[in-house]
């Protein structure tokens, strides 16, 4: 009896069945992780021999962030979801808590103020902030479903929340993070249900906002004109671009070797964090490169299917974290992408998994966690309406069936 007590509560690391993993899922992230980790060390190691003297010192601070990002997605895979749609609403505070903060606390790096400083770890709190949006929105959706697909209110409700939220990320300020939640926010509406006239308005107004800010401020209109043609002022504003552009070039179809990059050594700012995949271009060529692309398809796809799974299961608020979580990660990657090929403005995003930073990739982790959680209620209903929980669900061994 005394042992019934802190017998764990079954979750996909603890059930009758061993580890219960969605293990395709778990594979294509830890390749991510895995590249991330020999890019970074490749793209870093001329800039940390100078700034540190140590030219593994960014890898061997990736490692603890890896470290740290695995022990989340496994603390996330214990937590049933039952438990996120309930804390739901203080998530949200909690977001707004941590954005709040920035402004009076935060830390300031090449002219954003987006971190807050914990001695040697730094959190960015819009990370956090977008997966919070995600799970509070996802609550709302189920507790809303009628009002949402049939009324304006219910459609407009959401916005009262969002645009604060984006306020406060603009005022830091982090524009590519605020277009990367919006557009997630935009597409869980419209999959819970959004009518087609009610949801094209909102795009219309999403692209007048855009304009408004993109006109209100003279460094991100300067940023647009120069991502056009960028080599109009290639020691200037386009210099950036310009290297990235250069990298891509060297790199040719089969890149020029793994650490032989001759952007990485000062000539491509930024080169472990926002640019590593144009060091990955110049190092693996172009089929690397489509090779990455490839498993990033793989993984959103794959995030995708596992909404679907929970919304077949009539698990409705796990099948829109997750529809929110993909959207998340197909944003930045699309964004970051964009950006290193010269098919969007310079922008500060990180690429999910494989750019250094502490605070996305242990996201990024937590992510991974809760979709796995999401895919093993799903697959045992343990998360639906009609089942109710026993520990006979776990004494048999079943197949994945997917």
């Amino acid at each position: 009896m005394i042992f019934g007590i802190f017998k764990p509560y079954p979750s996909p690391l603890i059930s009758g069945r061993g580890i219960d993993l969605d293990f395709p899922m778990l594979a294509g992230c830890l390749a991510l992780l895995g590249l991330g980790l020999v890019m970074i060390t490749s793209a870093s190691s001329e800039v940390a021999a100078v700034q540190s003297g140590n030219p593994l010192y960014h890898m061997f601070r990736h490692l603890v962030y890896v470290f740290l990002g695995l022990v989340a997605c496994g603390a996330t895979m214990l937590v049933p979801i039952a438990t996120w749609q309930r804390m739901g609403f203080m998530m949200l505070l909690g977001a707004f808590g941590l954005l709040v903060l920035v402004p009076g606390i935060g830390r300031e790096v090449n002219g954003s103020m987006r971190w807050i400083g914990f001695s040697f770890f730094n959190v960015q709190p819009s990370e956090i902030a977008k997966v919070f949006v995600v799970v509070y929105l996802a609550g709302y959706l189920v507790r809303r479903q009628t009002e949402v697909r049939e009324t304006w209110m219910g459609f407009f409700k959401p916005f009262i929340v969002l645009l604060p939220m984006a306020a406060l990320l603009l005022m830091e300020p982090d524009f590519g993070a605020t277009v990367v939640m919006m557009g997630a926010a935009a597409a869980m509406l419209f999959l819970g249900g959004v009518g087609l006239f009610r949801f094209s308005l909102m795009v219309v107004l999403a692209v007048l906002a855009v304009f408004v800010l993109v006109q209100a401020q003279p460094y991100r209109m300067a940023r647009l004109i120069t991502f056009t043609d960028p080599w109009s002022d290639q020691f200037g504003s386009g210099y950036q671009l310009t290297q990235a552009l250069i990298a891509f070039g060297r790199g040719e179809w089969l890149g020029v070797g793994l650490g032989n990059s001759v952007q990485k050594q000062f000539y491509l700012p930024e080169a472990h964090t926002d640019f590593v995949f144009s060091v990955l271009a110049e190092e693996l060529g172009v089929v690397g490169s489509l090779l990455t692309i490839a498993l990033f398809v793989f993984v959103t796809v794959r995030a995708l299917y596992i909404g679907l799974w929970a919304e077949k299961a009539k698990q409705f608020f796990a099948a829109y974290v997750a529809f929110g979580l993909a959207f998340l990660w197909i944003g930045q990657f699309l964004i970051n992408i964009g950006v290193n090929v010269g098919l969007l403005p310079t922008k500060g995003l990180t690429l999910p998994f494989l750019s250094y930073g502490g605070s996305s990739l242990v996201i990024c982790c937590a992510c991974v966690g809760l979709l796995l959680r999401i895919e093993w209620e799903s697959r045992t209903h343990l998360g639906s309406e009609e089942h109710e929980f026993s520990e006979s669900d776990f004494a048999e061994e079943t197949s994945h069936g997917r």
